[in-house]
């Protein structure tokens, strides 16, 4: 009897901690004081729409904010391609910009509505040539993260890589310098800290969640 009360006991400490840990990861706004200047100059409203605030996220990264050094930054875009390139932050910024609208939907149930500034990837793979066998494009981030979406919905959905969110840079807890905006798809897509994209023909790819049981395809409906 004493050692099943012991069981339950140890089983409880253990909940506990599971969910203080799972709280400490959904932590709503920033208290972060560089996001709170940010949020006294970002754009509120857009055509009409009124806009969530840059400080309206919760912080669920795998292994918090990453700080990247912009010097020494460089996006590997390569795979099934016939140039695969190594692009600084700035030869990035060179392509066409363009701006979205679109909502971030959460798998934890919260969402934001974020004017998206940024780069197609259309662009990106037309510079890269990419090879017909291509189907997949996986994305890998600073902080180890990896997730992928099949070629063909990128392109249909005009995807972008945003390097501003409501009219300011990204700062480190939003993805800086990139973030993929995966529209119609649940925030795990969203890869933040972008360092590669490869192009690949492995439809089965996981990544970090989804080798963990998410759904590989992450679709809102």
């Amino acid at each position: 009897m004493k050692t099943k009360k012991k069981y339950l006991l140890l089983l409880s400490i253990v909940f506990s901690f599971i969910m203080l840990l799972s709280l400490s990861a959904c932590n709503s706004s920033s208290n972060n004081d560089e996001l709170r200047e940010l949020a006294k100059v970002e754009i509120k409203e857009f055509e009409g729409k009124d806009l969530s605030s840059i400080l309206e996220f919760r912080e669920n990264s795998i292994n918090g904010p990453q700080k990247v050094d912009i010097d020494t930054y460089r996006l590997k875009v390569d795979g099934l391609v016939n140039e695969p390139t190594d692009y600084t932050y700035d030869e990035v910024l060179t392509n066409t910009k363009y701006k979205k609208l679109v909502r971030l939907n959460c798998i934890e149930g919260w969402s934001v509505d974020i004017l998206w500034e940024g780069i197609l990837l259309r662009e990106v793979f037309d510079k890269v040539e990419v090879k017909d066998t291509a189907n997949t494009v996986i994305f890998y981030a600073a902080d180890g993260y990896s997730t992928s979406l099949p070629l063909d919905i990128i392109l249909e959905k005009d995807m972008m890589l945003a390097y501003k969110m409501n009219g300011v840079t990204l700062p480190p807890e939003r993805g800086y310098p990139f973030q993929l905006i995966a529209e119609d798809k649940f925030g795990y897509k969203w890869i933040k800290w972008i360092t590669r994209i490869e192009l690949s023909d492995d439809e089965d790819y996981l990544g970090y969640w989804e080798k963990r049981g998410y759904d590989n395809e992450a679709n809102l409906n």
